[in-house]
């Protein structure tokens, strides 16, 4: 009993001694790691104190500050950032729908600002501004090596001001500017129309006004249609919106799902992870989605434009998304500011990260460029017009004695839809396109 108890006590005093020798170790890593860090911070310290003595000029100790907080966030990926009262004001501004700017949305790409896109019916937007030009100088200024917040805020200015910014865009040789006069942006989040029997929405950023928008604009197109039995589907225009709030999306997607997951973040810990899921409840009433979106369509867009594509639930046209997959938290801090922080990425239904890769869509289609200046447009109209003469345009033509005149009535009115559709190819072709799928499903469909 004592040879037992004896090599009890043994076994336990060895693992006890084990235990101090890999400790010991840790421990010391630990301090050194930490003792690195405070030496980084004095030296910071230093070098800020270095400064407001020495510049040659008197510095904002504030200003200096923010500039370095600033720096540091920067440099973690091109989405965090430190926001100053003013820039957090702004913020808050911006997610309830109205602010004052040119109409993008921009991010840094090789110390260039690039555009993810402009937002419908603004200055921006009006000039020409294109989802993919970079910004290389605003008012004649370079805009290399400032981080994003300075060179946005080089671009604001008091309303009914004029700025001009230098762009280089792909396939046009020779940087060019461009004159825009600042407005003050009140954003519509959601406009609806009907294109024959097609319920249309375009969704131009999700802010507060997005879903309560859809759910309106569904329920107005619908009664317009004569029913959701008129209905032949849906188009979500998702094209050059940039995103913004996440809760959004997921209502969104959720308007058109059952049931299923919409979205998952995780991040850098496991236990951080979120899943959201569909509610009952389609608004669509199970009729056929097409999903439009190209590379201006960013972060919450594709969130929607995701979870359909996954659940199989909408078909995606269009062009590749920008591939924007992760997630800032507004972390508000001392001194009415706040840091925005990068603290997850989100994934799809079927578990794809699109971070840098984007949503590849179901159909590619790109939107033409047309030129209503090419030589020749002006004839081939002519040509076109007279190619569209037939039968019922000649004298003394017989009249049709199969139809009623209420089946006339009907046939006319679905000619004139039809007509309409042609028509939208001239303006949007991708949407155009959108709509003639849905035409095609609903002639397919089996009549109930």
């Amino acid at each position: 009993m004592k040879k037992i108890l004896m090599a009890a006590l043994g076994g336990t005093l060895a693992g006890a001694i084990v235990t101090t020798q890999f400790a010991g170790p840790l421990i010391a890593q630990e301090a050194a790691r930490n003792s690195s860090v405070y030496e980084q911070l004095d030296l910071f310290g230093d070098i800020f104190e270095r400064i407001r003595a020495q510049y040659v000029e008197e510095v904002d100790s504030k200003k200096l500050i923010e500039a370095a907080i600033n720096g540091m966030l920067t440099s973690l990926d091109p989405h965090s950032s430190y926001l100053n009262e003013e820039d957090f004001s702004d913020m808050q501004v911006q997610t309830r729908g109205q602010f004052g700017g040119l109409g993008i949305e921009v991010t840094q790409e090789e110390g260039f600002i690039k555009v993810i896109s402009p937002m419908d019916d603004t200055p921006a937007d009006k000039a020409g501004i294109l989802a993919g030009d970079f910004i290389t100088h605003v008012n004649g200024e370079s805009v290399l090596g400032l981080t994003l917040d300075q060179a946005v805020e080089m671009m604001r200015g008091e309303v009914g001001s004029e700025v001009i910014i230098t762009v280089v865009r792909e396939g046009v040789t020779d940087p060019f500017d461009v004159s825009i006069i600042r407005e003050t942006i009140k954003m519509t989040a959601v406009r609806s129309r009907l294109v024959g029997n097609t319920v249309v929405l375009r969704l131009t950023t999700f802010n507060d006004q997005t879903f309560p928008g859809l759910e309106e604009g569904i329920r107005k197109m619908v009664e317009e249609a004569g029913g959701m039995d008129k209905v032949n589907g849906f188009v979500i225009d998702l094209r050059n919106n940039p995103g913004g709030l996440l809760n959004q999306a997921i209502m969104v997607a959720d308007a058109f799902l059952e049931k299923g997951e919409i979205v998952s973040t995780r991040g850098r810990n496991p236990q951080d992870g979120e899943r959201h899921n569909a509610t009952p409840g389609d608004l669509a009433q199970g009729k056929p989605v097409v999903v439009l979106i190209n590379g201006g369509s960013a972060s919450a867009s594709e969130i929607v434009s995701g979870a359909l594509q996954d659940h199989r639930r909408a078909i995606v046209v269009g062009t590749k998304s920008f591939g924007k997959g992760s997630v800032q938290t507004l972390i508000p801090m001392k001194g009415e500011g706040a840091m925005r922080l990068t603290t997850a990425r989100y994934y799809t239904p079927s578990g794809r990260s699109i971070q840098a890769l984007g949503v590849m869509p179901d159909i590619v289609v790109n939107q033409p460029a047309i030129d209503p200046e090419a030589p020749g447009t002006e004839e081939q109209a002519a040509e076109d017009a007279a190619r569209q003469r037939s039968e019922a345009d000649l004298r003394g033509v017989l009249s049709n004695d199969s139809m009623t005149e209420d089946e006339k009535q009907l046939l006319e009115e679905e000619r004139a839809r039809t007509e309409e559709a042609a028509k939208l190819r001239d303006e949007d072709y991708q949407l155009a396109y959108a709509v003639d799928i849905l035409r095609g499903l609903a002639a397919v469909a089996p009549k109930p």
